[in-house]
């Protein structure tokens, strides 16, 4: 396995690095990125430790079609436990920072411990350093990565801004400044190491098992992309395309996920963004869809530098469940995220969160804050004191589920998260799939596990039934588990067998189809036994009492809820096809079959 799984391990504690290699049979049963990260933090970490103590795992990797020749090989994955849900979180990252780490001689990257002083890791050549960062502490991600591009020119920089630095528990690690590690908290994780950046320097080359053929591949794979009508619909509009279609299927969340339909939905669109401020097309490494957008507010309130960005799921989140438009004002909102270091979609669950208590007369003293849905400056402002922890910021800087328990007075109701996590950019009572997707997702309420609604509005899966939707959601989650490790994106349109025959290309490592699919069943069973370790079970596959017990009011799914025996009715299921007990606990007999016994 000469071509991956060169690890560094990095104890800021003592300041020793150690290097060592994966055993052929690990990356051969876990592949890489997520896999490998999870087999790492399940095996090291031990169980109930506090996420933002010394003795918590931060693990950056990429895996072996990371920084390759391959279609959007510029994916790679961040692994630790979570400290806004304290279950196993891993985040799926775009841009270029993982193919340069690779590059720099590192396929792994594994900090343990905490520094005395703010520092930052130097990686080039396969060495690793740690570095001062005093004079960085304190710095926004936007600030940090300006001042270490200066000193190191040509790297890829990942950093933490304020929020990592306070603890919040949803910050995001920053990356190439517009891509993050943005789910669940990585970012405080590593502000509770005083680590404030990691700097990656790419001199090196990445080999393969079958060049030849690895050519051959990539010619036919970058044709089917280039011939495919979504991805030339993700090219002209990216992400952002969702939002009408969302609106027109009754899922937009809207207004704290009390409804699925927005009345200024037109105002937010993909194709407003595009017409009022788009500027170009922007691409993570190694890929031609160039999804992401880049954008500038030339002029208004509002007014900012070219950025890039919102994508769909911020729009929803900052945007329609917030009531705030037009579409410049959630790009000023997303800029203020970016750069202070917060994930958007749990900003956007916690501030309308914030602004129904306000509504509903639950906050007491609001520190003078006006927080009326729609009012974007309250948002501004609100976000500002969480990433700081001012004030009020500080009731919300440990996301919804805390909140509400310190709130209480039934704000637990509309308190929108699975697992702790805040829900994205798909209200449940309008896809019944995700409704299932977001109770068993293994970080808490996720998009990325398993999409339906694609399915749902082509008739695939029928639309506000269970049929089908338990093989469906399982099948998706084993699928992307194993794409998560190899790692590329989300969004090509190949095979199980394209993805195959890149990775046999590689590394020689050659997977049938049902074996690929085994692999990702492997390593979603490994997640859900270190969640389980943690206290997970089926109590906590469950959906917020909003979704539950109130029907939507409006768009297609108007009458609709996913109620209680709807949901179990799901989960049996669901259960049943992964060889679990009616507890949610994999069986004896499906541990051996997987060989994790």
């Amino acid at each position: 396995m000469k071509y991956y799984g060169k690890v560094k391990e990095v104890n800021l504690s003592t300041g020793k690095v150690k290097s060592y290699e994966l055993p052929e049979k690990m990356v051969k049963d876990f592949i890489g990125g997520k896999g490998i990260g999870a087999k790492i933090l399940y095996d090291e970490l031990a169980p109930h430790v506090d996420p933002l103590s010394p003795e918590n795992i931060l693990i950056f990797a990429p895996g072996p079609l990371t920084g390759t020749s391959a279609p959007t090989s510029g994916r790679w994955a961040v692994i630790t436990k979570s400290p806004h849900t304290g279950v196993f979180l891993d985040c799926q990252v775009g841009g270029h920072f993982g193919a340069a780490l690779r590059r720099a001689g590192v396929d792994i990257l594994v900090v343990k411990g905490k520094a005395e002083k703010p520092v930052y890791l130097y990686i080039e050549g396969g060495e690793v350093q740690i570095l001062d960062a005093t004079h960085l502490w304190g710095k926004t991600i936007f600030e940090t990565e300006d001042e270490l591009k200066k000193v190191h020119p040509g790297s890829k920089i990942g950093s933490i801004g304020p929020a990592g630095e306070n603890s919040v528990t949803f910050a995001i690690i920053g990356f190439d400044y517009y891509r993050q590690a943005g789910r669940g908290g990585a970012g405080a994780v590593m502000g509770s190491k005083n680590l404030k950046a990691v700097v990656a320097m790419p001199t090196g080359e990445i080999s393969y098992y079958d060049e030849k053929g690895m050519k051959a591949t990539v010619s036919r794979l970058l044709n089917l992309i280039r011939e495919h009508p979504v991805m030339k619909r993700r090219t002209q509009i990216g992400t952002p395309m969702w939002v009408k279609m969302s609106n027109e299927g009754g899922f937009l969340p809207t207004r704290n996920f009390s409804r699925g339909v927005f009345d200024r939905a037109d105002e937010i669109s993909g194709e407003t963004m595009k017409e009022r401020i788009w500027v170009k097309n922007k691409a993570c490494f190694g890929c031609t869809i160039a999804c992401g957008k880049l954008t500038h507010v030339k002029d208004g309130k509002y007014k900012s530098n070219e950025v890039e960005g919102p994508e769909y799921e911020t729009i929803a989140l900052l945007g329609s469940n917030c009531e705030v438009a037009p579409i410049e004002s959630i790009a000023y909102l997303n800029r203020i995220c970016d750069n202070l270091g917060l994930d958007t979609i749990s900003a956007g669950g916690v501030v309308a969160f914030a602004m129904e208590c306000y509504e509903s007369g639950l906050l007491k003293n609001a520190d003078g804050l006006e927080l009326n849905f729609g009012n974007t400056d309250a948002a501004s402002e609100l976000l500002h004191r969480i990433a700081f922890r001012i004030g009020i910021g500080d009731l919300f800087a440990q996301g919804v589920r805390k909140a509400a328990e310190k709130i209480g007075q039934g704000s637990e109701r509309f308190a929108i998260h699975v697992k702790g996590l805040e829900l994205p950019g798909v209200e449940p009572r309008g896809s019944w799939g995700m409704a299932l997707a977001f109770a068993t997702a293994d970080r808490g309420g996720c998009h990325q596990r398993a999409w339906t609604p694609t399915a749902e509005l082509k008739g695939i899966l029928p639309r506000f039934s269970t049929e089908g939707v338990a093989r469906f959601v399982k099948e998706a989650q084993d699928e992307r588990a194993v794409c998560f490790s190899l790692v590329l994106c989300d969004f090509v349109p190949f095979s199980i067998e394209d993805f195959a025959e890149l990775l046999y290309n590689t590394t020689g490592i050659n997977l049938s189809p049902e074996e690929y699919m085994l692999t990702g069943e492997r390593i979603w069973n490994l997640t859900r036994m270190f969640n389980i370790r943690e206290g997970i079970s089926r109590k906590d596959d469950i959906l917020p009492p909003r979704i539950m017990e109130e029907a939507s009011p409006t768009g297609p799914a108007a009458g609709k809820l996913i109620s209680k025996e709807i949901l179990d009715s799901m989960l049996d299921e669901y259960y049943r096809l992964r060889g679990w007990d009616q507890d949610g606990i994999p069986e004896p007999s499906t541990l051996r079959r997987l060989r994790l016994q």
